[in-house]
């Protein structure tokens, strides 16, 4: 950054960012102190996830997370839009990898690429998601938060095939967290109505 701060949490689960952290409060804080995200041009809101909450083994993760870049490629269109970042932002800071037709693929195709990357792999203890523009609204940032646990659980629970399957509508279909919904709605991503 050339002005400002960087917040960096600590490991920590989506129940605890809701109701253990005061994210809301600070985010008030910053805003009536002047400070900007979603409006400055280099402010992102980046998601860290354990590896380990793919899976007990290295195998297990490594197939969960490859399920995980193969998603995020396929819904790469609507990801994008629920991102606020424009194509450019995301070829700068979080760029994509490029569809392949399986997990697998996707995970060997994405290894030899480095930090600014949609997905980021390179850090040992974490998986890194990059897509999102920062926000100091609360109800914005809780939805990203909702949304990349609900990522999170189909890469671990559904099958290759399965998550080959599914369309955006099945992967909204079993949202029910109300600020993701309203989130979704707003960007016009929901289509379960």
């Amino acid at each position: 950054l050339d002005e400002g701060f960087e917040i960096v949490s600590h490991p920590a689960t989506l129940d605890s960012h809701m109701h253990s952290f005061p994210w809301e409060q600070m985010m008030n804080a910053a805003v009536s102190m002047g400070y900007r995200s979603h409006q400055a041009t280099t402010c992102g809101l980046h998601v860290h996830i354990s590896r380990d909450a793919f899976g007990r083994t290295e195998q297990a993760q490594e197939a969960a997370i490859a399920r995980l870049l193969f998603f995020v490629e396929k819904h790469w269109n609507e990801l994008l839009k629920f991102s606020r970042r424009t194509n450019r932002q995301l070829e700068r800071w979080a760029a994509r990898y490029g569809y392949k037709d399986t997990p697998k693929e996707m995970m060997d195709h994405a290894k030899s690429y480095r930090r600014y990357t949609c997905v980021n792999l390179t850090n040992t203890e974490t998986v890194e998601i990059r897509i999102f523009r920062g926000t100091l609204k609360y109800n914005t940032f809780i939805a990203t938060l909702q949304l990349v646990n609900r990522l999170c659980d189909v890469a671990i629970y559904l099958t290759d095939s399965e998550l080959h399957a599914m369309s955006w509508s099945d992967f909204t279909a079993g949202i029910t967290e109300p600020e993701l919904i309203q989130y979704l709605k707003e960007r016009r991503l929901y289509l379960n109505e």
